[in-house]
This record gives structure tokens, sequence and C-alpha cells, in this order.
């Protein structure tokens, strides 16, 4: 049966989801919130769904092919973002399947979205979940992109393929070895992070939950006013270096615990991405300069607010729509562009700009030497052209994505900035969109409920790389 492993490991998935909504049950207790009973209501919940799909679907032969691999990848997310929602639901907020549904989604793809405002006044505990959600789909991401995604060979992830992981059966035992590894690095940078921001001056409980947003590089914060609330330059260096630390790919942090500290470094990706960074943080600087006399407040602003919107995060220390139209539209494309493979940030990476750059100098050199030998490289490592054909499948069906979901926003009545920034968003899990209506200073709760499920669509789908969801939705993957 084709369902019963992917069940099965999906129930322990369950089950572990159980044993965290102890975490925020335990953190509204401690703060006298009566939202506890909720989060206990929804454990027990996922720990009966968890139990019953583990004995229902156990098997003495345990293995998983291609096609369970594929479906294992996108039901975990839909799973989990569906048990996720449960405390939402229950809770006294009072919101509709569709919002619950939403912010957990939102959280578990690390998005950042949310239709949630007065977040100073809500219980702790349901702000500690939505940094949990995020802070989980973060490590879950990283796993899935090492393990799984180089063998279902999705978008040129095959690039990143490991002695390792040389055939499917071998996926789960090896993504459950890094899981652990990855585990203790990702837990080691947020621990750190939330030391360095309360030693700031960042209160203990915002200090936990900011850092496991930031290090996902998902943008919850404990406030309507994000990272403004604080006013704090030193709060805003320590966000700042965790955001682009979740951004870079995180084997390069273990082949650096191998003894090769200098690898990082040494990697084109991470060099491109910093190059670009910097770059863009001069652009944003130079052109708010031109309005405003401070080039030290222009500069602060402008490299927070930029590294934001860059590794997808989303966090805000100003309403950057109010900076100009050419920064509207430097942002939206800076929201599609993403981080590194391997790391917490979605878009459509680094190393696929690189390999299509790759790819059109080669097309350039042909044209002019028609009988000349050129080879694409990336990392001095020539790179294949099956590599390269994946790359461009996977560009072409992002922009398709993105042009479907835009046409079918502005179609449900939305407006041109709210439809266009709201796909990129949703497909580059950013967070805030662009405009009056989803804007950094607005929330998503005035969208109709449609336009709430087509980014959540956008969601899933941009957060598993689009072609790991899209191969399941077509005919072929069905037969035999």
């Amino acid at each position: 049966m084709i369902f019963q492993p992917v069940l099965y490991v999906i129930g322990y998935l369950i089950s572990a989801l159980s044993i965290i909504l102890c975490i925020p049950a335990g953190v509204d207790a401690f703060y006298g919130d009566n939202q506890w009973q909720s989060f206990t209501f929804a454990s027990l919940i996922c720990l009966f769904f968890g139990i019953i799909l583990i004995l229902g679907n156990k098997s003495e032969n345990f293995t998983i092919n291609i096609k369970q691999a594929f479906l294992l990848t996108t039901f975990s997310w839909v799973f989990i973002a569906f048990f996720g929602a449960l405390p939402f639901i229950f809770s006294d907020l009072e919101l509709s399947f569709t919002d619950a549904f939403f912010e957990s989604m939102s959280g578990i793809t690390t998005t950042g979205s949310t239709i949630l405002s007065g977040l100073d006044n809500l219980p702790h505990g349901i702000l500690i979940w939505r940094s949990l959600l995020q802070w989980i789909g973060g490590i879950g991401i990283i796993v899935i992109a090492i393990s799984f995604l180089p063998i279902l060979k999705v978008g040129g992830m095959q690039l990143f393929h490991t002695e390792s992981s040389e055939s499917s059966e071998k996926v789960l035992p090896r993504a459950g070895q890094i899981a652990n590894i990855i585990g203790i690095i990702y837990l080691f940078l947020t621990v750190l992070c939330a030391l360095l921001l309360f030693f700031f001056g960042m209160p203990l409980f915002d200090s936990i939950a900011h850092s496991m947003t930031t290090l996902a590089t998902g943008g919850f914060s404990t406030s309507d006013m994000s990272i403004a609330k604080y006013d704090n330059l030193n709060i805003e260096i320590v966000i700042s270096i965790f955001m682009i630390l979740g951004s870079l790919p995180f084997v390069l942090y273990l082949q650096s615990l191998r003894g090769d500290v200098t690898v990082i470094f040494k990697d084109s990706q991470v060099r491109f991405f910093i190059f670009l960074i910097v770059t863009s943080v001069l652009i944003v600087t130079f052109w708010k300069y031109q309005s405003t006399a401070s080039f030290y407040s222009n500069f602060r602003s402008s490299f927070f607010n930029t590294i934001s919107i860059f590794t997808g995060t989303g966090y805000t220390t100003q309403n950057f729509n109010n900076w100009g139209s050419f920064i509207i539209v430097l942002f939206l494309f800076l929201m599609l562009v993403g981080g590194c493979a391997g790391s917490t940030t979605c878009g459509i990476k680094i190393f696929r700009l690189q390999i299509l750059y790759q790819s059109a100098k080669i097309q350039i050199f042909k044209l002019l030497n028609p009988h000349g030998v050129s080879v694409a490289k990336y990392n001095k490592i020539p790179v294949s052209d099956a590599i390269t054909s994946s790359v461009m499948g996977y560009f072409f069906m992002f922009i398709i994505s993105y042009i479907i979901i835009t046409l079918i926003l502005s179609f449900l009545g939305n407006d041109f900035l709210t439809s266009l920034s709201g796909a990129a968003t949703s497909l580059a899990n950013v967070g805030p969109g662009l405009g009056n209506v989803i804007g950094p200073s607005k929330t998503f709760a005035e969208l109709s409920e449609l336009s709430k499920w087509v980014l959540i669509a956008g969601m899933l789908i941009g957060r598993l790389e689009l072609l790991a969801v899209i191969v399941i939705l077509t005919p072929s993957f069905w037969r035999n």
C-alpha cells in the first residue's frame, strides 16, 4: 500500500507534535493565562491520532520508494499544519478554521504572514506556539533539503547529493541522522541568539520567541510593532546576524565542525549571497539618503529591513511602503530570490541563479564560438545537463506558479499590488506583503477566505520547492 509507510511516519510526527504542545501549555500555566486547556486538549488529540496512525500502519518490512518520499514530503507539512491549527481553533481568539489553518501553515512554512493583530496582548502560550511552529518548520525544511530533495532530484537539488544518500530506501535513516546533528547546531544557534538578545535588553520571553523565529527566518514577532518596539541598535544587529546565519547552508556548518572552518567562505553560493546583501543594503541606503539628511539612520533602517526581506524573515523596524516606488519594486524582487540551498529560507535560491547565469554565459559563448566547448560549473565543479535542465524546469514552474497565483488573487477582487506581492510573499515564504492591505504595518485578516486558501497553497508549494508538491498532482504519478 503506497500510503502505509507515509502515514506511519506522519503518525510519529503528530505524536511528537503532541509532546511539543505541552510547552505552550506550560508557558500559559506559568503566566496564569487560561489558554493552557486549549493546548492540552490539542495535545491529546494529536497523541490519539498519532498512535492510531502508527498502530494502523505498522509493518515489519519498512521501506520507502520515490513516490512515497514525494507523498511524505508534502503530507507531513499538511498534517502538521492541520494539527498545529488546533490550539488557534480551541483558543479564545474566535478564529475561523481558515484563519487558524492560515496562521498554522504560515508558521510551519516559516512564511510569517499573519491574520492576528494585538499581539502585545495575546496569551503567552499562543505567542510561543507561533514561534515554535516556525522553529519546527525551519529545522524540518533543512532536513528535507539535505535528505529528501537531492534524492527526488527536485529543482537541481541533486547538485547537493551526498555519498550517504544513494537510494530512497536510505532516506529515513539518513534523515534521522541528519536531524540529530542539525538539531544540535540549530538548538545551539537558537540558544545563543536568545542569550544575546536578552543580554542587550530584550525581555527573556521575547528573546526566546524571537530567537526561534529569527533562526528559522520566519518573522513571527510578539508585538504588532515587530522589532521597532525595542528601538535598540544592538538587538537589530544580533537579529540581522542570525537571519543571515539561518540563510546559509547548514551542511557547511556540519563540514566546519569536521575541521574546515573556511569552507563557508569558500562556497560560491555564500559569497554571492553576501555580495547581494551588501549591494542591496547600499542601494536602499543611498536611495533613502536622497530624501533625508541622516545617513546613519538611513543605513540602520536599510540594513535591517533589507536583510529581513532578502532572507524571507519579514521583521520590520519601519514601514518601507513609505520609502518610494523604487524600494517597493526592489523588495519585490528580493522576496523572490531568497537565500542559500539547505538553509531555512525559501525563494528561488542563490545557487539556481548562479546556474542560470552560467547557462546563459555558455549560450552566448556558443553563439560567438559555434565549435567551442564550454561547461557550466558550480563551486569549480562541472554541472551536468540534467541539473541545468532541472533548474530551468524549476524556474519555469516558479514563474508560472507566480503568474497563476497573482491572476487568481486579482480575479478574487484584490488590487494589483496586493495580488502581486501576495503571490510573492506566499511562494517565497517571506511574510509581509506590499501596499496598504497586506503591507508591513498590516495583517492578512482583511483578505477573503478564498484569497487566504490561495495563499495557503502558495506557502506550501513554495516551501517544498514547487515540484515536490506539483508532481503528486499529475496523473502519471498515480499510474502503476
